[in-house]
C-alpha cells in the first residue's frame, strides 16, 4: 500500500494515515490468529470481571488488598480493550489502515493505562508492606479515604505526562513510509518511521520509562525487601507461609510486567526488531492480563472461598426454583377436575 502523505511547508512530507502490518508474515494464519485472540479477549474480560464482582459482593473481600485488586482487574480490562478489539477488526477485515488521530489516541490511552498500572502495582506493594510490617496500624493507615486517594492517584498520575509524550512522538515527520510493523500504535515502531534525528525523542521515551516504570519498580523492591526481612523474623513457620502466600502472587505479576516493559522501552532503537517487539507486546498486553486472575485466584484462599460461595448460592437458587416449579405442578394436579385426571 502506498504511503498517504500530505505536503507540509518546507517540502517536508507528513503522513496522514498509517497501516498496521499486524502479522502480515503469517498471512495463512490470519483466521486462526483472530480466533485465538478472540478467545483470549473473552477470557480476559470474564476472568477480571469475575474478580471485580467477587470483591464487590463478598463481605469477606471488602478489604484494602481486594479493593486494589478490583481496580487492577478493571485496569487490565481497559488496557487490553485499547489494543485488542482494534487488532481483531483489522484481522477480520484484512485492513490495517488507521488515521493519524486514531493512532495517536490509541497510543495516548495505552501509555496512560500503562503508567497507571505501574503505580497501582506500587500501591499494592505498599498495602502489603503496611499489612505485614505494621499490622497494628494497618486499619488506621489503610482506611477507606486513603485507599480511594491512592487508587484515584494511580489512575490519573500519568495523564498529563503521557499526553505530552504522545504529542512529542507525533510531532515527528513520517516522510518515508506509513507502514507500522506492529499490531498497535506503540512508540518504538512509530519512531522507526520518522526521518531525521530522533535522539531527543528517544531520550524523552527513556525519561518517561524511568519516571513511570523504574521509580515504581524501585519502590516495590524497597517494600518487598522490608516485607521479606520482616517475614523471616517471624517465629512460626506457619506464619511465614501465610505471609508469603499473600505476597507471592503480587510479586510474580510485578516481575512479569516490569521485566517485559523494561526490555521493550529501554532498549536502544538499533536493537529493536519487529518480531521481538510483537512477541514482547503479546506477553505484557494480552497474555499477562489473561493469567493475572488465575495467579491471584488460584493462590488466594479468600478469593477461592468467595467463588465457591457464589457458585453454591447460584446452585441453591436453581434448586429452590425447581422445587417451587414442582410444588406448583402438584398443586395443579390436585386442583384438576377428577374427570380430567
Amino acid at each position: 500500500m502506498k504511503c498517504e502523505v500530505k505536503k507540509a511547508e518546507g517540502n517536508v512530507s507528513t503522513v496522514m494515515q498509517f497501516v498496521l502490518l499486524r502479522f502480515s508474515d503469517l498471512s495463512n494464519l490470519q483466521g486462526f490468529l483472530s480466533g485465538v485472540f478472540s478467545i483470549i479477549y473473552i477470557i480476559v474480560i470474564i476472568g477480571n470481571s469475575l474478580i471485580i464482582i467477587l470483591t464487590s459482593l463478598d463481605p469477606a473481600l471488602r478489604k484494602p488488598m481486594y479493593f486494589f485488586l478490583a481496580n487492577f482487574s478493571l485496569l487490565e480490562i481497559s488496557y487490553v480493550t485499547v489494543t485488542l478489539p482494534r487488532m481483531l477488526v483489522n484481522l477480520w477485515t484484512q485492513d490495517g489502515s488507521i488515521s493519524l488521530l486514531e493512532c495517536a489516541t490509541q497510543m495516548c490511552f495505552f501509555l496512560i493505562l500503562g503508567a497507571s498500572e505501574c503505580f497501582l502495582l506500587a500501591v499494592m506493594a505498599y498495602d502489603r508492606y503496611v499489612a505485614v510490617c505494621n499490622p497494628l496500624h494497618y486499619p488506621l493507615v489503610m482506611n477507606q479515604k486513603m485507599c480511594v486517594q491512592l487508587a484515584v492517584g494511580s489512575w490519573v498520575i500519568g495523564i498529563p505526562v503521557q499526553i505530552g509524550q504522545t504529542a512529542t512522538v507525533f510531532s515527528l515527520h513520517f516522510c518515508n513510509c506509513n507502514q507500522i510493523n506492529h499490531f498497535f500504535c506503540d512508540i518504538p515502531p512509530i519512531i522507526k518511521l520518522a526521518c531525521g534525528d530522533t535522539s531527543v525523542h528517544e531520550m524523552s521515551v527513556y525519561a518517561g520509562t524511568m519516571l513511570f516504570a523504574a521509580i515504581p519498580y524501585m519502590l516495590i523492591l524497597a517494600f518487598y525487601s522490608k516485607i521479606i526481612s520482616t517475614i523471616l523474623k517471624l517465629p512460626a513457620a506457619s506464619g511465614q507461609a501465610k505471609a508469603f502466600s499473600t505476597c507471592s502472587s503480587h510479586l510474580l505479576v510485578v516481575v512479569l510486567f516490569f521485566a517485559l516493559a523494561t526490555v521493550t522501552y529501554l532498549r536502544p532503537k538499533s536493537y529493536h526488531s519487529a518480531g521481538t517487539d510483537k512477541l514482547l507486546s503479546l506477553f505484557y498486553i494480552i497474555l499477562t492480563p489473561m493469567f493475572n486472575p488465575m495467579i491471584y485466584s488460584l493462590r488466594n484462599k479468600d478469593v477461592i472461598a468467595a467463588l465457591r460461595k457464589l457458585l453454591l448460592k447460584k446452585s441453591t437458587i436453581g434448586r429452590n426454583n425447581l422445587s417451587v416449579h414442582q410444588q406448583m405442578h402438584v398443586l395443579h394436579l390436585i386442583l384438576l377436575d377428577p374427570k380430567e385426571k
